[in-house]
Formats: structure tokens, C-alpha cells, sequence
């Protein structure tokens, strides 16, 4: 009786999510049910276990940090001489404001970790620089998207600090393992640019206006101001987390005071600029930290009720084999990011798959990576794509529906093409951590 109610709470979430409730409540409220199957009368005082957890887990305290550094470094006007000093050096390349889309996508990830802030972000600056160029609007579409997923994929992520926690891992080696991959996939993304941009110019002609043709010295000095202290701002942040100096929560701290430093340092502080960025830092936190406490409380009663052991069953049964297993656990994370919210697909997946992987011997440093990218890739994909409808709330409106799918299908295959890279070569995601973690 009890493994059928656990079977019963995906359905129920699923329809709850269709309805339009929001994820959090959609995860609580199947728990709330199924609990009264598990514990009668104690299920609320389980429950608040779930909440209790996710309110005083250390490491989960490193998001709202996290989240104020990239806000600060928004606000402040920051991404724009970043986006200007990467159009300087790049724009006269085939393709090159789509390559510097790209670069900036990823630089300003390391310094966010928040995927929709760095699209939305990088959308509003590239979409005027990339039309006025006649770019092609698929191009354009495409490489705002998958420059905007790459906070999924680059250091510091917040999508690998509550896998961390979750997993019971250390964030910096997480961290650490996904840098390669990272910068795998952003070279990969460039290749293709420069090639479908030499085959066919007119998709996306180099740049040539008078920024373009500017002296080396000048655009040193605009790279000096521009780039190098925001530079200096991440290394510092990853470098102090992966050589095991600073906690998740000590390093995001270093992030947002330096952040807020560079603002001062700009001349671009206010207290109009703080207090929005407080406020976006609030916003942002609060969503991540009701689903993190509703998503524990989901899968706390799932288990209660059987489900790990139904699970467990259901994959014994199958006779799939280790590579199978990966295979299904993958798809799984895959499909559930076409409905489900990336915080609620990692806290359900994750609960549930590690125990069985761990059990048969698999890298849990190497499975995050790969379930990093493929909500990364999720992310991407029609119909359901968030990075679709984050563009479309920005895009200009000759730049159709069709349009931004159509654009985002070869950034999918590179991804994939990354995915079977380190699912092939996972020396690809374990050898950092091992060399560089506390020294």
C-alpha cells in the first residue's frame, strides 16, 4: 500500500505543476498526503525536519551570496564594460559579436551563477549590437541561449551548490570537476559560430565600425579597466574555494564584498543599485530555498513510503546493466527538465539515483558533472525550454518563436557532444579534483 502512494506523489506533483501551482507547493503538498499514509498524526513534525534541514545546511547559505555578486555586478553597469572589451577584441572575427556573446555569457556566469540573470543580462546588450550588424535572428537567438545556460555549466554554479549538499560532496572538487567540461563546451559553441559564419557570411558578418578599428594600447587600456578586475573577482572566488582555503559559504562572501568594491571603484555605487540588488538577491534565494525545503520534504516522504525501495526494485528488474542504468537515471533528469524547475529536478533525482550509483561503484564527482549538463541541455531544448521564454521576454518583435528553436538545435548537439565527451573520458571531470583540491 505504501510503495503505491509513493508511485501516486509524481503523478500528483506533475498535475499540481500543469495547474499552475507554483514548484514549492507542488512538492509539499504531495508530501503533506502521502505523509498522513506514513505518520498519521507525527507527519508535521517530520515535515518541519525537511525545513529544519534546508534552513541551517551551511553550505546551502553560499547561494544568496552567490546570487548578490552576480546582482551587484549587474547593477552596477559592470557586464557592460564587459561586453564592450570582449566586442573589441573579437568583433572582427567571422561571426564575432556572437563570439563574444559567447565569451561573455561565460565570464559573466563565473561571476553569477545564476542562469536566467546571465541570459536576460546578455540578451538586452547583444541583441542591439548583433541586429545592427544584420545578423541572422536564429544566430542571434541561439547564442544568447546557450551563452545564457552556461551559469548552469561554469563555476560558481548554483545549480552544483545544492547538488553538493545534496550529494554530500565537496562543492570545490564539484566546482573543479566541471571547469573542463565547462570550457570544453564554451570552444565548442565558438567553433561552430566561426564555421557556420565562414560558410555562410551573411549569417554573421565581422564588425567594422569605429570601436572595431580603435589602437592595441587603447583597447589594452579598455581591457585593464574593463576585464582584468573582474578577472581577478573570479579567480579569487574559485581559486580560495577549489584549493580548499575558503567554505562554499566564505568564498561566495569574498565574491559579493569584491563585487561590491568594483562598483564603489567604478564610481557606479548608489543606494538605488544595493537596494535592488538586495532585493533581486532576496527574491532569487527565497524561490531556491522554499523548493530546496519543499523538494527535501518530497523525497523524505517518498522514501518513507517505500520509493527508494521501489525504485531500487524497478532497476533490478529491468536488468539494464551499470551503463544502462546511467543511460535511464540521465533521461530521467533530462525529461524532467522540460516541466520541473532545476532546484526540484536535482532534489528529486538526486536522493533517489546516488544511492544505486554509489552502491555500484560510480564517481559521484563524475555523475554530478554529467547531470550538470544535461539539465544544462534540458534548459535548452524546445518546447519547454526556460532559456526560449527568457529571450522571448526580451527579444525585439521580428524575432519569431521558430526562430529562437531553430537557433538553439546545433548549441543542443554541442552539448550533447560534451555530454558523451566526459561520459566517455571521465578523466575529463576527475582529474582536476584530484590535483588541485587543497593542493
Amino acid at each position: 500500500m505504501n510503495q503505491t502512494i509513493a508511485a501516486l506523489m509524481f503523478p500528483g506533483m506533475f498535475l499540481l505543476i500543469f495547474l499552475g501551482i507554483p514548484v514549492s507547493f507542488s512538492l509539499i503538498i504531495p508530501a503533506l498526503v502521502a505523509g498522513w499514509f506514513a505518520f498519521g498524526g507525527q507527519m508535521f513534525n517530520q515535515l518541519y525536519g525537511g525545513l529544519y534541514s534546508a534552513a541551517t545546511n551551511y553550505i546551502l547559505s553560499a547561494i544568496p551570496m552567490f546570487v548578490l555578486m552576480g546582482a551587484i555586478l549587474e547593477r552596477s553597469g559592470i557586464a557592460a564594460r564587459l561586453f564592450r572589451t570582449m566586442q573589441l577584441w573579437l568583433g572582427r572575427l567571422p561571426g564575432g559579436l556572437a563570439v563574444a556573446t559567447i565569451a561573455m555569457g561565460a565570464t559573466f556566469a563565473a561571476a553569477a551563477g545564476v542562469v536566467g540573470a546571465v541570459e536576460v543580462m546578455v540578451g538586452l546588450m547583444a541583441i542591439p549590437a548583433m541586429q545592427r550588424f544584420r545578423y541572422d535572428n536564429s544566430l542571434i537567438a541561439g547564442t544568447i541561449c546557450a551563452g545564457g545556460s552556461l551559469g548552469t555549466m561554469i563555476p560558481p554554479s548554483v545549480v552544483a551548490v545544492v547538488y553538493a549538499s545534496l550529494a554530500q560532496i565537496s562543492v570545490g572538487e564539484l566546482f573543479a570537476a566541471m571547469l573542463f567540461p565547462g570550457l570544453i563546451m564554451v570552444g565548442l559553441f565558438i567553433l561552430y559560430i566561426i564555421g557556420t559564419c565562414i560558410v555562410q557570411p551573411h549569417k554573421g558578418p565581422p564588425a567594422n565600425d569605429a570601436d572595431m578599428q580603435l589602437p592595441v594600447m587603447e583597447k589594452l587600456k579598455i581591457t585593464a579597466s574593463g576585464l582584468l578586475p573582474t578577472m581577478l573577482l573570479i579567480i579569487a572566488v574559485l581559486g580560495s574555494l577549489m584549493a580548499g582555503v575558503a567554505s562554499p559559504t566564505e568564498a561566495a562572501a569574498v565574491g559579493a564584498i569584491g563585487a561590491l568594491i568594483l562598483c564603489i571603484a567604478y564610481g557606479k555605487f548608489s543606494w538605488k543599485v544595493l537596494h535592488e540588488s538586495l532585493a533581486i538577491t532576496v527574491r532569487i534565494s527565497s524561490m531556491i530555498m522554499l523548493i530546496v525545503a519543499g523538494g527535501i520534504m518530497f523525497t523524505g516522504i517518498f522514501a518513507a513510503n517505500g520509493g527508494s525501495r521501489l525504485i531500487q526494485a524497478l532497476i533490478s528488474d529491468m536488468g539494464l546493466g551499470l551503463a544502462g542504468t546511467l543511460v535511464l537515471f540521465l533521461g530521467i533528469v533530462f525529461l524532467l527538465g522540460f516541466v520541473l524547475d532545476w532546484t526540484a529536478n536535482v532534489l528529486i533525482c538526486v536522493p533517489l539515483f546516488l544511492p544505486v550509483l554509489t552502491a555500484a561503484g560510480v564517481d559521484p564527482i563524475w555523475f554530478g558533472t554529467l547531470v550538470i549538463i544535461v539539465i544544462q541541455t534540458s534548459y535548452l531544448t524546445p518546447p519547454m525550454a526556460s532559456s526560449i521564454f527568457y529571450l522571448l521576454s526580451i527579444a525585439p518583435p521580428d524575432m519569431k518563436y521558430g526562430q529562437v528553436c531553430r537557433g538553439v538545435v546545433p548549441f543542443i548537439l554541442v552539448q550533447i557532444v560534451t555530454l558523451i565527451l566526459v561520459a566517455l573520458f571521465p578523466v575529463l571531470a576527475t582529474w582536476l579534483p584530484q590535483r588541485i583540491v587543497g593542493f
